[in-house]
């Protein structure tokens, strides 16, 4: 086994990893205004590639649908999160129940696919 064939332990933490990217990534496209921002574009098309790589990296061990509907579930989950902290997106009550139930069906997930 090696980095580039995980087993399936090793490919969620890869997930999870690339989940976090998708955060970054996600969050820092505000700052590229557009892509028209050259440097802030470069790095958030950096972390965005890397992001991909440590997916499909986790795909080699995971089922396709687990994986990359938990790397969207924890980018959107992180994304509104940041969204709220960040730049005071709207806080209410359905917005975090809607969030919660992305990271509800995260874990599912993880709890069926092991």
């Amino acid at each position: 086994m090696s980095f580039l064939n995980p087993s399936a332990p090793h490919a969620w933490l890869l997930l999870v990893l690339a989940g976090l990217l998708e955060v970054v990534w996600a969050v820092g496209m505000k700052s590229t205004e557009g892509f028209t921002r050259w440097m802030p574009s470069l790095i958030v098309l950096a972390i965005a590639l890397l992001s991909f790589w440590l997916l499909g990296l986790a795909m080699r061990a995971l089922p396709v649908g687990t994986a990359y509907a938990v790397w969207v579930g924890i980018g959107a989950a992180g994304a509104g999160a940041l969204g709220i902290v960040l730049f005071g997106e709207s806080a209410g009550a359905a917005r975090l129940a809607c969030i919660g139930l992305i990271l509800a069906g995260v874990i599912g997930l993880k709890l069926i696919d092991g």
